[in-house]
């Protein structure tokens, strides 16, 4: 009977059902899984997914002993010598056993991932910002470079998750209950102290908080020289790895970030501070900060990473393209400086691999430069949301862009960069509602801001609302964003002629620094030569901009034409 059986199968075409159902939902398994962790679906999901997969299996092979595929139409099979009740016995143990080897991986074999209470359970601290003691209170740069210094060397603990500088600073100045800054941070324990300066001497306090109940676990004061801060900072990460308990092979160093230069410290602190504000004067003026702390020590990596960032940042906001230019290349230069000086050190890999792709669209080597900055600091959340935004945005690769702008925001829940960076990704994935949230908490946390409101009006515009649109685009702080905004609004609104005007302004006001938005304009308003004019224009200009052209809504209307995909290839990005 069975081998009568098997060549009825085959016959039937059941076999080749069953390799084609498995391949597909071998297929749909890969894509649910990353979505689903992106989008912070609970495991329980992924189980009724392959519960629901497994179960198809004997469908299948009912439908394939019943029907058969020809010429394009679904007939039934005609009927063999096997038949009856035996028959769909058989079809139906097939089917279990066909599904059988997945089910037993997935639940028995499968090891399941770590649930949010173990790494709850892991140790965990966040440093607030030193108060500055001192009677200059212009050094207060001093007290929250130090506190930041104090940050990089403690994330460099193995099993030690610390709270990212933009959140802990966020309590900066404030008089909250530790106990509750530790839950906003989800962390166990608290590092917290004051800096006063005189002279050449310091006198550092700090203490260990216990969250839990908001006890001391230890507290020292440091009395040094100027020179010994280096020292000093190492003595109270080792202070705290005793404390928590940890047991390391090595203790933390700072040694890879020092300068034989106390002047060119104070330079850098200075230019972190400045760099930290986030405003274009004081782009600059952080610069200037660099400038004198590269000046002193030639030697000193980490001043070569700040400079490379802040003369970027400089350098968008120029008034001409040759001043943009000629910055950016200052920009890569410096941050291969960086590398160069400590290529074990993460900062000119996170430097360099974020001026790379507005300036040289190399989108490989910033792949690179970001994973090295994360092998060498796991889990660092401006790696993760640099990987997002310029990686993962610019190529398409929405549910992992998702998974790690997540994950940079559990890392740093107070960075609204990164809320607006999980917003533009899930609205290109087209969870605009999801987008919403994420572009809303930004604002929450930061209410003045340039880019945020042109994107959130934009997921209005997508869904064929322009005056709420309209009303959104007026928030940004940034003249550019809001005539862009109010072009595209005014068009959808059938205003034809005030589109037109506001465009004309901005034209008038930032062709050099906006040809990106101005092609955005003229592609959604269907006018394809103009739009396409503008974006070859951004791209001499060097517009960061260009880094969502392959995936950009706004571009719909131009992404059949040739000039637009050879447009892809002068920017290295794929064609498909």
């Amino acid at each position: 009977m069975l081998p009568s059986f098997l060549a009825e199968l085959q016959r039937r075409r059941v076999f080749r059902a069953l390799v084609g159902y498995a391949i597909a939902a071998f297929a749909v398994l890969q894509i649910i899984e990353p979505l689903m962790h992106g989008l912070h679906w609970p495991d329980a999901v992924l189980s009724y997914v392959v519960v629901g997969l497994a179960a198809g299996f004997p469908i299948v092979v009912g439908l394939a002993w019943i029907f058969d595929v020809n010429a394009g139409r679904i007939e039934r099979t005609a009927p063999g010598q096997l038949r009856g009740a035996p028959a769909f016995a058989l079809i139906a143990a097939i089917g279990v056993l066909a599904a059988a080897p997945g089910l037993a991986w997935y639940f028995l074999l499968r090891r399941p991932p770590q649930t949010s209470a173990t790494a709850e359970q892991a140790p965990s601290i966040a440093v607030l910002p030193l108060v500055n003691l001192s009677s200059d209170k212009e050094q207060e740069y001093f007290s929250d470079g130090l506190s930041e210094e104090l940050l990089n060397l403690l994330a460099k603990v193995p099993g030690l998750r610390v709270a990212a500088r933009t959140s802990a600073f966020a309590f900066k100045g404030k008089s909250e209950d530790v106990r509750d800054i530790a839950q906003k941070l989800h962390v166990s324990t608290v590092l917290e102290g004051s800096v006063r300066k005189a002279g050449d001497q310091i006198r550092i306090t700090t203490q260990l908080v216990n969250a839990a109940d908001g006890y001391h676990l230890w507290s020292e004061t440091y009395d040094r020289r100027l020179i010994d801060v280096f020292a000093v900072q190492d003595e109270i990460a080792q202070a705290v790895v005793a404390a928590l308990k940890l047991k390391l092979l090595q203790p933390p160093t700072s040694k890879e970030r020092r300068t034989v230069n106390i002047d060119a410290f104070n330079e850098y602190l200075l230019g972190r501070q400045f760099y930290h504000r986030n405003n274009v004067e004081d782009f600059r003026r952080a610069k200037q900060a660099f400038e004198k702390a590269v000046t002193l020590d030639p030697d000193y990596a980490p001043a070569w990473a700040g400079l490379a960032l802040a003369t970027f940042w400089v350098a968008d906001s120029a008034e001409s393209v040759a001043a943009i230019a000629a910055g950016q290349d200052r920009a890569v230069a410096a941050a291969e400086k960086a590398i160069a000086l400590a290529p074990e050190l993460p900062d000119g890999y996170l430097a360099r691999g974020f001026v790379r792709v507005p300036i040289q669209w190399d989108f490989e080597g910033s792949r690179a430069d970001l994973e090295r900055a994360l092998r060498l600091k796991p889990d660092d959340p401006d790696a993760l949301h640099n990987y997002a935004n310029l990686i993962c945005r610019a190529l398409g690769r929405f549910p992992e862009g998702i998974a790690a702008a997540r994950r940079a925001t559990e890392l740093d829940p107070l960075n609204a960069r990164f809320w607006v960076t999980l917003g533009a990704l899930l609205s290109l994935s087209g969870q605009l509602d999801l987008a919403r949230e994420a572009y809303n908490r930004s604002l929450e946390i930061s209410p003045n801001q340039s880019f945020t409101p042109y994107a959130l009006g934009i997921t209005f515009l997508l869904e064929g609302k322009p005056a709420a649109a309209k009303e959104i685009f007026t928030r940004s702080t940034n003249e550019v964003f809001k005539l862009a905004g109010a072009a595209l609004a005014e068009h959808d609104l059938g205003h034809s002629a005030e589109s037109q005007r506001v465009l004309d302004e901005l034209i008038a006001k930032d062709a050099h620094g906006a040809a990106y938005q101005i092609g955005q304009v003229y592609a959604w308003r269907g006018e394809t030569a103009r739009a396409l004019e503008w974006l070859e224009r951004a791209r001499t200009q060097r517009d960061g901009g260009l880094v969502i052209l392959k995936v950009d809504p706004l571009l719909r209307k131009v992404k059949g034409d040739p000039r637009y995909r050879a447009l892809l290839k002068k920017i290295n990005l794929p064609v498909d």
